[in-house]
């Protein structure tokens, strides 16, 4: 049973930041807050929180910087075969280039690009998005290691 223990507070953690996502979704009435590489996100945020690619700004970042270009292909050059490839790629240069690499966010210019979105979709679910997964995982990975912490100090053997 102790192996299972960092895995379920890991989905536990990935379940309370996406049911906030979705609950402000649900409650503005709008598809907002939430997209789908946010999933991925919440598995490095909150699997392996020490990850360099699961830092906030590698988060925030690489979700912006490839959603940045993602509608930029989307809105002034089009969606073909080989601008969904090109929008990609760079979207993988630019994160590597910045060292804000976060591999969920490499879905990001196919995803606009399939949406076509508006420019709003930077702000929202994007921006704001992003800010929440990185805010809930900063505060339950916290309370996590607080309460290890005081069970160590207890005499008590954890199973991080």
């Amino acid at each position: 049973m102790k192996p299972l223990f960092q895995p379920l507070l890991a989905g536990f953690g990935a379940c309370i930041a996406i049911m906030i996502l979705a609950t402000l979704r649900a409650w503005q009435g709008v598809d907002l807050w939430l997209m789908a590489p946010f999933g991925a996100t919440a598995v490095l945020v909150f699997g392996v929180p020490a990850s360099p690619l699961a830092q906030p700004k590698n988060v925030i970042f690489g979700h912006l910087i490839t959603s940045v270009i993602g509608l930029c292909f989307a809105h002034f050059v089009g969606v073909t075969p080989w601008s969904l490839a090109l929008a990609t790629g760079l979207g993988v240069f630019a994160m590597l280039a910045t060292k804000t690499t976060h591999p969920p966010a490499g879905a990001n210019p196919t995803l606009i690009m399939l949406l076509m979105p508006s420019w709003a979709f930077l702000v929202n679910p994007v921006l704001a998005g992003s800010i929440v997964m990185v805010l809930v995982a900063l505060l339950f990975n916290k309370a996590v290691n607080k309460a290890a912490n005081k069970l160590v100090n207890q005499g008590v053997k954890t199973v991080a």
